[in-house]
């Protein structure tokens, strides 16, 4: 197959093929993919297969540059989500109501994402994507109609694949770089609740979900890598740092982000007619921030039919607080207690991590502390 272009544009000369000759796991429905296209429609699939197989729930994922945005399996959308794309919460079907809370984790990446979805498309998320700045999906099959109604979308231009889902990959894994061939062996380790070994409390039923949700995400997120779930979905991912720390302040403040967006001061925005829904996403989470340039200041001004007031810093920590049910997955093991007391302040209650740092200890103690289950998988999930 002949790629549009490499990483980057100058990279003209650009292919993919399989390794077995014939056996594609993927096959191109419409579009011109690029070498990024396809490495996140491959992860992008990976990790909503395994996680609707490991939860037993239709699973999607909204992807950029090589990492999730957001994950979800479907299930109940608050109000904020529905009000944002016009569509009642108590009516949606269950692959859009996953994708949707996929995409609501980080509103903001997910503009120009790749979605990702376990079940064939239907209808329903085929109406949904025409809307939406997406540059393609990845899915097992389409429902009659959908791929032609979703070609039209970008003036044509948008990527369909649709996934072999019986598709099962060699068991060695190969790399070229720099004129050196690295291979390994692929990891076939399953996914299930017989991971999650607790130390200390209780794991009720819906943050097991969570945590095999998270560890699902964290295999196919680049590292270092911890993601923040709650109710069948993620509120924050935190991929590539060199920090694991970094990493989950990162997430944190996603976290703390999404919850604010649920705040009535922030509901309360009222927008002129005719701005977009991408633009006010945006200026949210901007007002939400609150360190905005005298450029946004005033545009934001403009984009608003009333004057907005500010979030005063006690309402904010009022509000944060109440955020809770709060599940933390880690891809690699917490080197320091800093990540337990880190990951407390936006309403974590379980924790899974690999365990087995030279401080494990006060890891453990951090978490009595604070009143955290914590469960050790012995299983690092890194990803490059």
């Amino acid at each position: 197959m002949k790629l549009r272009h490499g990483i980057n544009p100058q990279q003209e000369v650009a292919h993919a093929e399989p390794v077995t000759p014939g056996r594609w796991p993927v096959r191109l429905l419409h579009g011109e993919p690029s070498f990024i296209n396809m490495l996140d429609a491959l992860n992008g699939w990976q990790l909503v297969r395994e996680a609707s197989r490991a939860l037993g729930r239709p699973a999607a994922a909204s992807f950029k540059h090589l990492s999730p945005a957001g994950a979800a399996v479907s299930g109940a959308m608050d109000e904020v989500t529905a009000e944002l794309h016009g569509v009642d919460r108590h009516e949606v079907g269950a692959l859009a109501s996953a994708y949707l809370r996929a995409r609501d984790a980080d509103p903001k990446s997910s503009y120009g994402d790749f979605a990702a979805v376990s079940h064939p498309v239907d209808a329903e998320l085929a109406e949904l994507l025409t809307g939406m700045v997406c540059d393609g999906i990845v899915a097992p099959g389409f429902a009659p109609g959908t791929v032609e109604r979703l070609s039209k979308k970008k003036n044509g231009r948008f990527l369909i694949m649709e996934a072999d889902d019986g598709f099962v990959p060699p068991r060695e894994e190969a790399r070229e770089v720099f004129g050196l061939r690295l291979t390994q062996q692929d990891d076939e380790t399953e996914l299930s609740s017989s991971l999650l070994r607790v130390v200390d409390g209780a794991l009720p039923e819906a943050a097991v979900a969570d945590l095999l949700l998270g560890l699902a995400v964290l295999r196919y997120t680049q590292s270092n890598a911890v993601c923040y779930l709650r109710d069948g979905m993620t509120l924050g991912i935190g991929a590539g740092q060199q920090s694991r720390v970094d990493c989950t302040r990162l997430a944190g403040a996603k976290v703390d982000t999404w919850w604010l967006r649920r705040h009535p001061g922030v509901r309360a925005l009222s927008f002129r007619p005719g701005i977009r829904r991408q633009d006010r996403i945006n200026w949210q989470i901007r007002f939400i921030e609150g360190d905005l340039t005298p450029d946004e200041t005033r545009r934001l001004a403009e984009a608003l039919s009333t004057p907005a007031g500010e979030l005063a810093a006690d309402e904010r920590a009022q509000w944060i607080q109440r955020l809770d049910r709060v599940a933390f997955a880690s891809d690699g093991a917490l080197p320091f207690r800093d990540n337990i007391d880190h990951a407390h302040r936006h309403g974590v209650q379980y924790i899974a991590e690999p365990g087995g740092s030279i401080r494990s200890d006060e890891v453990e103690d951090a978490c009595r502390e604070h009143r955290i289950t914590l469960a050790r998988t012995g299983l690092r999930l890194f990803h490059h």
